[in-house]
């Protein structure tokens, strides 16, 4: 996608992150070989479609094959199920039960974990799959590393929340989350204002950039070490070609700790969506 159709908010957030990098990858660039990792790895061009709103690029590809896989995943873990699991059964039940144990029953109850529980699920396995992308050979860049998708799954949970609190207390949630009972009334013109931008604004923001940053800079990072390695071992010369044997290996660990980061942010993503959920069905609302 040419750069002059890139949001402005995108470009923000994009460059905020590659600054985190740029001293290493000016330092290379300066000496007339090595090009670091840059803005347009999140904007590469169309592959179908080009010029019409429904252009397809390699992150959409990305989001389309994750998508596949993850739908063929549940099928066939669920379309013969039995007393004793076959292979697809059983990861599907490992990850259903961690999912509705580990965070909604945890975090909601019982009753109300077991309302919670497919969306909770939902949103666990979309980001851990959009996000294991960027580690996937031939893909190599997360599905959520462009804000739509975390946007949408931030507003997917803001949704959860608000329905939640609405339906719990109908007349009183949003009443009680802007004026908290029992604080003295002058005090409301402070802790109003608060409270409506720390709950109903900031909320759906942290959760997209949470997820947004850590895969933009998990991928630089991982294109930094690559290209570094190629670099060392084809077009530097004598004992610089040894740099490369660094690069790559810092460039597998790396992947292996991204592997980690895709978990753990689904597990976060979905916990915080549990969490603000519990929060709406607070009985102090």
């Amino acid at each position: 996608m040419p750069s002059a159709r890139v949001p402005n908010q995108e470009i923000a957030l994009l460059a905020n992150a590659i600054t985190l990098l740029h001293p290493l990858a000016a330092a290379s660039d300066s000496s007339g070989g090595f090009q670091g990792p840059s803005i347009d790895e999140f904007f590469p061009n169309g592959l179908l479609f080009v010029g019409t709103p429904f252009e397809i690029n390699r992150i959409m590809l990305a989001r389309f094959f994750m998508t596949a896989l993850l739908l063929v995943l549940f099928w066939l873990g669920t379309r013969k199920m039995k007393l004793v699991p076959g292979r697809f059964q059983s990861v599907v039940e490992l990850g259903f039960g961690f999912v509705q144990n580990g965070v909604a029953n945890d975090i909601l109850g019982k009753k109300d974990g077991r309302r919670f529980t497919p969306l909770l699920v939902s949103v666990f396995f979309t980001v851990l799959f959009f996000n294991l992308s960027g580690t996937i050979f031939g893909i190599q860049i997360a599905g959520t590393s462009l804000i739509g998708v975390p946007l949408i799954l931030a507003i997917v949970a803001y949704v959860a929340f608000i329905y939640a609190g609405v339906k719990k207390h109908p007349g009183t949630f949003f009443r009680n989350a802007l004026v908290p009972p029992g604080v003295p009334w002058p005090l409301y013109f402070l802790v109003t204002p608060i409270e409506l931008v720390s709950t109903f604004v900031l909320r759906p923001i942290t959760l997209t950039l949470r997820l947004l940053m850590n895969m933009i800079v998990g991928h630089l990072l991982l294109v930094l070490f690559f290209t570094a390695t190629s670099f060392f071992f084809f077009e530097s010369h004598n004992l610089f070609a040894l740099f490369g044997i660094g690069t790559v290996a810092f460039g597998f660990a790396f992947t292996l700790f991204e592997i980690f980061v895709a978990f753990l942010q689904a597990y976060v993503f979905a916990l915080l969506t549990a969490v603000y959920v519990q929060l709406a069905l607070n009985d102090e609302h």
